[in-house]
C-alpha cells in the first residue's frame, strides 16, 4: 500500500502558508480600492489575490489547495508580489511548490557530524560562547562558555540536544531570555523553514508534535506559518550567576555544509556585558577544575 499521508501534509503546507500570508495583508496595502460593507475574511480574498497575480481564480484556488502541480516560476513570482512576500518568504513559497515535492517519501536525514577542526575552533574560543546547530536546530557542538550561558547540552540524552526543545521545554530558558517571546517565535519560524525544505523528516515531525502537545505558545505560533533565518542581531539575557547581559550574535553558514550553522555570541568591548561574560568564563573554568 502506498503511504499518501506525507503527500497530503506537503499539499496542506503550501495552502496554509498562502492563507496565512493572504490574511495578513489588507486591500489598502495591496493597492486595491476600498469597498463599502464588512468583509467576511481578514486580509485579501482569493479572487483578489488571483486578480493581483494575473491568474484565474480557479487556478489560484488549486494552488492554495496544493493541487497546481508544476506551477511556473512566473506564476509563483506573481503570487509572491501580490502577497508582498519578502525574499525569504518568496524562497519558502518556491520550496513548498517544488515539482514532485508532494510525491516524495519519508526518509531519515543523514546524521550530521562536526569536523574535528571546527570542534577545535570552538574549544579555542574561551571568551566567546559558540555553538553549532544542524537540522531542526539540533545542537551538534558547543564550547564551555556556550554551555555556561545556555545549558550543558552534552549532559543531555542525544534527542534532547536541541535548541528548540531547550527554549520551549526547559524552564530555565524562560528566565534566561529577557525577551523570551521574540526568541521563541524566531525558533518556531526557523523550524518552519526547515519543514519546508524537508517535509518528510521523521525526527522533525516528532519534534513539532512534542512541542505542539506540551506548549500552547508553540502550537499557536506554529499556526502563523512565519519563516525566519538567523543571520545576526542582539539578544538580552538574565543569567542566574552574572545577571543581565546584552549580547550580539552572528550566525555563519558553513561553506562545506550549509545545513550547519555556527553561532558566535559576543559582547560590546568595554561594556558591562563583556565584564559579565568574562566573569561567567572564570566561573565556568573554576567549576570545570573541581574534582568530579
Amino acid at each position: 500500500m502506498t503511504d499518501t499521508s506525507g503527500g497530503r501534509a506537503a499539499q496542506a503546507e503550501i495552502g496554509e502558508f498562502l492563507r496565512s500570508r493572504r490574511a495578513r495583508i489588507t486591500p489598502e496595502q495591496a493597492g486595491l480600492p476600498q469597498r463599502a460593507g464588512s468583509r467576511r475574511v481578514p486580509g485579501l480574498r482569493r479572487e483578489e489575490v488571483a486578480r493581483l497575480a494575473g491568474v484565474s481564480v480557479d487556478y489560484y484556488i488549486r494552488l492554495e489547495r496544493g493541487r497546481a502541480a508544476n506551477a511556473s516560476e512566473a506564476v509563483l513570482s506573481a503570487v509572491a508580489r501580490a502577497l508582498s512576500l519578502n525574499d525569504l518568504e518568496r524562497k519558502h513559497l518556491f520550496t513548498l511548490a517544488a515539482p514532485g515535492r508532494s510525491r516524495s517519501r519519508p526518509r531519515p536525514l543523514p546524521r550530521q557530524q562536526v569536523r574535528p577542526g571546527l570542534r577545535r575552533l570552538l574549544d579555542a574560543l574561551t571568551d566567546t560562547p559558540a555553538i553549532v546547530l544542524g537540522h531542526r536546530t539540533d545542537v551538534l557542538a558547543v564550547n564551555d562558555l556556550g554551555r555556561a550561558l545556555f545549558t550543558d547540552f552534552d549532559a543531555l540524552p542525544r534527542r534532547d540536544r536541541n535548541m528548540a526543545r531547550f527554549v520551549f521545554l526547559d524552564e530555565a530558558a524562560r528566565g534566561l531570555y529577557v525577551d523570551w517571546d521574540d526568541a521563541a517565535r524566531g525558533m518556531v519560524a526557523t523550524l518552519h523553514l526547515h519543514a519546508g525544505a524537508y517535509p518528510y523528516d521523521p525526527l522533525l515531525a516528532e519534534l513539532i508534535g512534542e512541542l505542539s502537545v506540551r506548549d500552547d505558545d508553540f502550537r499557536r505560533w506554529w499556526a502563523d506559518h512565519d519563516v525566519y533565518q538567523r543571520t545576526h542581531g542582539t539578544k538580552r539575557y538574565h543569567h542566574p550567576l552574572v545577571g543581565d547581559l546584552v549580547l550580539g550574535y552572528e550566525a555563519v553558514m558553513l561553506a562545506d555544509d550549509p545545513e550547519q550553522l555556527l553561532g558566535l555570541i559576543t559582547a560590546e568591548r568595554g561594556s558591562p556585558s563583556e565584564d559579565a561574560l568574562r566573569l561567567l568564563a572564570t566561573l565556568e573554568a573554576a567549576a570545570s577544575a573541581l574534582p568530579g
